[in-house]
């Protein structure tokens, strides 16, 4: 399954409202006709009726209430032909949104939950890597309300979270789901708009991710941001269309590491992410199969030279896991840190070498 930004209109049939109206029916023991006085006769029945709807009211309301506090700090971002979504980060204006999202775009038209006036903004600087981006507006309306982000440690699988965007241009919308898995390494298609990048720590969701809601807001029923909702997984099986459910955001801390480094210093100055100090291919082998990773270029002082690799080699192994393409050397290494020593397996004029490298920073 091919991970990418999609820009394509999702299409899904429309569940029949009468099957549901039925299963509440149901469940809340109702008399069918000729059956008078049918509910009175079970109590058991009439208690747990009361309790399903109290129980149903009460996850409204919840639901109400995070709309009511997150949409305000939800925005709507136009940037060229491109349309995405962005969160209000703090009160002087900054907006967390994705790098895809502004592309090679630095100026703006932004739409807030308040007016539907659009309002100018410029970038302040973007970070592919990560698929992550800062602007700014020019000038802050009252009324913009800075979004609470959460602590991504407290993110569990089978919470239920809201994602709130821009799917298709319909600004201020909002889906339902839950959190489906916790810790996923994605990597993200160059075509499209995308930046490419590999992304480790995701947050895998069933709330439905289209086109639009890149950029927005993933949310817990406490009113937080646990996640920057960026991409969606397709299926090669069904022509490369949206697999249904399956959608991915960048984990809040992730989000806050980099926006706050943004702000403070203009860029990102320690990422946290681990880099191997190589540009390279993916190669076939005599089996017109990928076999690994030719290095194009290995530049003097990076952590890949330090150790003695070079261009020309074909990098086979990290410690001892195969990656044989771009994409798993670069998943393989999204989890590691700056620092760590890795061994790396690779071939030079038909040998087989293995070195031990510190890595480098992103």
């Amino acid at each position: 399954m091919d991970v990418s930004p999609r820009r394509r209109r999702a299409r899904r049939p429309l569940l029949p409202l009468t099957a549901a109206i039925c299963a509440a029916a149901l469940a809340g023991g109702c008399a069918g006709p000729g059956t008078p006085g049918a509910r009175m006769s079970n109590p058991d029945t009439t208690t747990q009726a009361a309790a399903m709807r109290r129980a149903v009211n009460d996850l409204q309301t919840a639901y109400e209430t995070v709309i009511r506090n997150v949409l305000p700090s939800v925005v709507q971002i136009q940037a060229g032909e491109n349309l995405g979504s962005g969160v209000v980060y703090d009160g002087q204006g900054h907006i967390v949104t994705n790098a895809h999202v502004i592309g090679k775009q630095r100026t703006f038209s932004v739409t807030v939950a308040n007016s539907e006036q659009p309002l100018g903004a410029r970038l302040v600087s973007s970070f592919p890597q990560q698929d992550l981006a800062v602007i700014k507006l020019d000038k802050v309306p009252a009324g913009v309300k800075a979004a609470k982000f959460g602590e991504t440690s407290a993110v569990a699988v089978g919470q239920i979270v809201l994602a709130m965007g821009s799917p298709l241009g319909l600004s201020g919308s909002v889906t339902q789901g839950i959190v489906s898995a916790v810790g996923r390494t994605v990597s993200e298609s160059s075509s499209g708009g995308g930046t490419g990048a590999t992304i480790a720590n995701m947050v895998q969701t069933s709330a439905a991710i289209n086109p639009g809601n890149s950029g927005g807001a993933l949310v817990n029923l406490n009113s937080e941001v646990i996640g920057i909702p960026t991409l969606a997984a397709t299926d090669q099986q069904l022509g490369n269309s949206a697999a249904p459910g399956i959608g991915f955001a960048i984990p809040a801390s992730m989000v806050k590491t980099v926006a706050d480094q943004i702000i403070k210093n203009g860029r990102v100055i320690d990422s946290g992410r681990a880099a191997l100090g190589i540009s390279g291919r993916t190669v076939l082998g005599p089996d017109f199969q990928p076999a690994g990773v030719a290095v194009v270029t290995a530049p003097r002082g990076g952590a890949a030279a330090k150790a003695g690799i070079r261009p020309g080699d074909i990098i086979t192994k990290i410690d001892g896991t195969p990656v044989p393409t771009i994409t798993s050397l670069s998943e393989e290494l999204a989890s590691d840190k700056p620092g760590q020593k890795i061994k790396v397996t690779f071939t030079r004029s038909g040998a087989t070498k293995t070195v031990e490298v510190t890595l480098g920073e992103m």
